[in-house]
């Protein structure tokens, strides 16, 4: 009985834990314009989202750790995203999709939100109106790389403050 017949793998528990995370995210699509219809594509076989091992998409927030607002946001959806954001398990990620989510886009009037990150933290900003395929691939893939490194990655970009809405 050598070391030979025993095959072992030597690594830190956190590894592992980031490795699993990492390759089995799952995705929460916030979709409220036409950038959540490029997001379909990424879905579809084409671009295949299931090889980054993002292919189960939940419409739960329970179930997800991935969100991706996708489109437009108004101030009278912000609480329900901010609640949706809220309901999501920890460990939870956010990508800002497209120049709307990301800074109320050519929408600049009193009833959009200038910027989800006044309401979550925000993660990963995609540019795009709307953002191609391959833009969303490589968002995720920069999603993947802070879960696997995340002594080199900050947690979040910064802390929201809690937002207010009036009604």
């Amino acid at each position: 009985m050598g070391i030979e017949e025993f095959p072992a793998i030597t690594t830190r528990l956190d590894a592992v834990q980031a490795w699993g995370r990492s390759n089995s995210l799952w995705p929460l699509a916030f979709g409220t314009a036409c950038c959540a219809i490029e997001f379909m594509s990424v879905a579809a076989s084409v671009f295949d989202l299931s090889r980054f091992g993002a292919e189960l998409i939940r419409f739960s927030p329970r179930q997800s750790d991935l969100l991706l607002v996708a489109g437009t946001v108004t101030f009278k959806q912000a609480p329900i995203l901010r609640q949706i954001w809220e309901q999501m398990p920890d460990p939870k990620w956010v990508i800002s999709m497209g120049v709307c989510a990301s800074s109320g886009g050519f929408y600049n009037n009193y009833c959009t939100v200038q910027g989800i990150d006044q309401i979550v933290p925000v993660d990963v900003y995609i540019a795009g109106c709307p953002p191609r395929p391959e833009a969303i691939l490589e968002a995720v893939m920069k999603i993947q790389h802070k879960i696997a490194n995340p002594r080199t990655t900050p947690a979040s970009q910064f802390l929201v403050k809690e937002p207010h809405f009036d009604y």
